[in-house]
């Protein structure tokens, strides 16, 4: 069945200008997983002023009212989770139980959202001034644009818009044209949970207009905050087209994980690690183990073990009982094995996977990866893992950051006070240690550095991006001048 979509705008369902519309095939079967309005630049900017004109209200709502209404979004999303995943699979090749983590995680999200909605506060600071009260307070900053991309649809898509309605702000999704009704999805289930009227509006549009739209948001004036999940490339557009308006942008971009294995590590815990970190979602997650920087006392044994891991991997329609089910389009495969082929002529070793039947992959692993070779630089973003081996750990934490990115890393050491010791020397925003590097949870303060982006999703930190910080004093008593 070939879902149709319109745009969310205000409190209708809105077909494209002229009846524009686009399609979505399935990366498998090449059949049309959705139909989906195709927005105009004109629709995009009624989206934002449908935003505008509901955000007087929903600002001055009081939190209690709000977390109500987030927690009610947070219940009708978990009921909807058969819907969300058959559109993922449908959409994007994704994996049943992927699907219900997607909305376990987002559903989360939301009740977090909830409770922080009355932690939007601010200080009394004491005053040079005589009988001046001086209070740092914070307020919802307006009408927020959050763009997400398709890899984890229902999180991130909820990501972009649930601290933000949580602050008090309006928000417009921009949904990607590779899920369009994964995205369009989202907007239904919080119209119904009383989040309608313009507080929540989805566009969804076509691959060729995605800069213009984009622009077109930004570019609004009452646009003040933008949020932006997706790759570096876009994320730096992006970033030059907000600074262009002087308006803050929020970027959680690409990453190139690093997992470093200490000689001293527990190889089983630090293999079940990779094989999660590299494989879930076929490897398309921002904080996908992309490389392994191992101490070469213990390189053999882990890369051994770890081939077997992988090598037994469930791999077909995504529809089955499978780990690895289809990436989301051919362009995905064909970069993985040139990234492959090319660390292969540099004299890397593949020791398992490398077969593909159309968009299935098997999962990869690469031994005796090194710094010359692309595939120790470059994003894969597909379901391949790198081994990398050191001599030390000074040269271990050389080679994690030796790349341009910086979102997530980990290390794996039964001395604990040594492995802190590393992960406070890695440039990532976030490192965990005995860990993997995928790990998302709605109250921490998620995002990188460097290439990876920069601002922070999750808990209190998101209040910092999602409000204004506003100086107010109230004069008690005379105020002397000096003239």
């Amino acid at each position: 069945m070939v879902e149709e979509t319109l745009l969310l705008i205000g409190d209708q369902d809105v077909p494209g200008a002229g009846g524009g519309s686009f399609i979505r095939n399935n990366p498998l079967t090449g059949s049309v997983a959705s139909q989906a309005a195709a927005a105009t630049l004109d629709q995009a900017r009624d989206a934002v002023e449908a935003a505008a004109r509901a955000f007087p209200v929903w600002s001055a709502t009081g939190p209690t009212e709000r977390r109500t209404k987030l927690l009610r979004a947070a219940e009708l999303l978990r009921g909807q989770a058969p819907q969300f995943s058959r559109l993922m699979t449908a959409e994007l090749g994704a994996t049943g139980p992927w699907g219900q983590f997607n909305v376990h995680l987002a559903a989360n999200m939301l009740t977090e959202a909830a409770a922080m909605t009355s932690s939007v506060g601010g200080e009394v600071i004491p005053s040079d001034v005589p009988g001046s009260l001086a209070m740092a307070i914070r307020q919802p900053a307006g009408v927020v644009v959050g763009m997400a991309p398709w890899n984890a649809p229902v999180i991130l898509g909820v990501r972009a818009l649930a601290m933000p309605l949580a602050c008090g702000n309006t928000v417009v999704l921009k949904a990607s044209e590779r899920c369009p009704a994964t995205h369009r999805l989202i907007g239904a289930v919080l119209r119904e949970a009383g989040l309608g009227g313009g507080i929540v509006n989805v566009i969804t549009h076509r691959q060729e207009d995605a800069e213009p739209i984009a622009e077109a948001l930004i570019a609004h004036p009452a646009v003040r905050r933008i949020n932006f999940t997706g790759s570096t490339r876009v994320g730096r557009i992006l970033a030059q087209i907000a600074a262009r308006h002087l308006k803050p942008i929020l970027l959680e971009l690409g990453g190139k994980a690093p997992l470093l294995v200490l000689d001293d590590a527990d190889l089983d815990a630090a293999v079940n690690a990779t094989v999660f970190g590299a494989f879930a979602n076929q490897g398309q997650i921002c904080m996908s183990t992309e490389r392994v920087i191992i101490d070469q006392k213990v390189a053999d044994e882990f890369a051994s073990r770890l081939a077997r891991r992988v090598a037994a991997l469930p791999v077909g329609d995504p529809s089955g009982h499978v780990v690895l089910g289809s990436v989301v389009g051919i362009e995905t495969v064909q970069r993985v094995q040139r990234l492959v082929a090319d660390a292969v002529a540099r004299g890397a070793r593949v020791l398992a996977g490398g077969e593909s039947q159309g968009t299935i992959m098997h999962g990869i692993v690469v031994d005796h990866v090194t710094p010359e070779m692309a595939l120790f630089h470059e994003e894969s973003f597909g379901p391949q893992v790198s081994i990398t081996r050191v001599s030390s750990d000074q040269e271990a934490v050389r080679l994690a950051n030796h790349t341009e990115y910086g979102l997530t890393a980990a290390v794996f050491s039964r001395d604990i006070a040594r492995a802190l010791h590393l992960a406070r020397q890695i440039e990532s925003g976030i490192c965990h240690i005995n860990g993997p590097t995928v790990h998302d949870e709605a109250q921490m303060p998620f995002g990188g550095t460097k290439a990876s982006g920069y601002g922070r999703f999750g808990g209190k930190a998101a209040i910092d991006q999602f409000t204004e910080l506003r100086w107010i004093t109230i004069q008690s008593g005379v105020r002397h001048y000096p003239f």
